[in-house]
């Protein structure tokens, strides 16, 4: 595949044409399974990138954030929105700044700036960043294994290990409440299908009900995930598990990288064919569940992080001042009309 020539399909024409974009990308680059050299017969071609604010995005009355096009499986971050996103060392856009210099359709000035400089977006806050995203895929699998092998109690404690993953950070994107308001357990059921159940004693008072609302839905998703009970031999189900298998342990790779050689290397040359393996199910069951080799190298994986966590050089938070200074000679370029 030539990488250079994909932009030039007539698929891509809302990058040359659409106002947001145009003149004002500054980067765009493979994403998914062809920047982590994960790619098999049956991926589709990802591309993320940065485009500019406009002048009326800082100074006027317009605003822009993001670009996505579900055809194409596009997504372009506007220039201030992805600055927040990569100073919380958030992965799936931090991994833009490591890509294979091959794996980028387009870089202007700016773009090379950015890259230039990426190390002042690395700080410990990877170390929550990339373990939250890590522990979101585990649930993914276990979730998946828990609607179809496991015994009904076990599976209402995975439903709840779910759900309190999920509030982990409710006080930080909602309004604040007491400790002990939203009091989760599981007791005893009264209804014929369960044994146990999850119980919740909920004490708010002058919360938000917006708040409230967007809280709940997080948490009704989450059970509504192990409600989807579909048959486990199927294959288009044993791919989906694998996938996130092979994300979960890519996930600790890059996070390790970051911890202990401060590098953003998106494409797992190195780890390729233990990663290939498990997106072909080399460490799958009959039955969809993991082979005990598989877990441990889960447990491998997650004691060296943990270890790379205390030892990193690494800041505690990135270099803000510096980052501010980046973002501002950019933006006062566009508003003198410069770029």
């Amino acid at each position: 595949m030539n990488n250079k020539n994909i932009l030039q399909e007539k698929e891509y024409d809302f990058i040359r044409n659409d106002e947001h974009l145009s003149k004002n990308v500054i980067l765009l680059g493979l994403s998914g399974s062809y920047s982590y050299g994960t790619n098999n017969e049956n991926s589709d071609i990802d591309v993320r990138g940065i485009t500019l604010n406009r002048k009326s995005d800082l100074i006027g009355m317009t605003s822009f954030e993001q670009y996505i096009d579900t055809n194409t499986d596009t997504c372009i971050y506007g220039f201030n929105k992805i600055i927040n996103l990569l100073l919380s060392c958030n992965p799936n856009t931090i991994e833009l700044l490591g890509l294979e210099s091959d794996h980028y359709l387009y870089l202007n000035k700016i773009g090379k700036e950015l890259l230039d400089n990426k190390k002042m977006f690395l700080s410990k806050r990877a170390i929550h960043s990339f373990g939250g995203y890590a522990s979101a895929q585990l649930r993914r699998l276990q979730n998946a294994l828990a609607r179809d092998s496991y015994p009904k109690a076990e599976k209402e404690q995975h439903i709840f290990n779910s759900v309190k993953n999920a509030m982990y950070d409710f006080n930080s994107r909602y309004e604040k409440f007491d400790e002990g308001a939203i009091k989760l357990y599981i007791d005893k059921s009264n209804k014929l299908e369960f044994d146990t159940e999850i119980f919740a004693d909920i004490n708010l008072k002058h919360y938000p009900l917006r708040d409230y609302k967007n809280m709940w839905a997080e948490i009704s998703n989450v059970v509504k995930d192990y409600e989807k009970i579909g048959k486990r031999n199927n294959k288009k189900d044993d791919n989906h598990l694998n996938k996130h298998a092979m994300h979960l342990i890519r996930l600790f790779m890059m996070a390790i990288d970051i911890l202990e050689k401060e590098e953003i290397r998106t494409y797992r040359k190195d780890e390729q064919n233990l990663l290939l393996s498990i997106r072909k199910g080399e460490f799958q069951k009959e039955d969809g569940t993991f082979h005990k080799d598989f877990y441990e190298i889960l447990d491998s994986y997650e004691i060296k992080l943990n270890y790379a966590a205390k030892n990193t050089n690494l800041p505690d938070e990135p270099k803000i001042s510096e980052v501010q200074e980046f973002v501002m000679t950019v933006n006062e370029r566009v508003v003198r009309g410069e770029i």
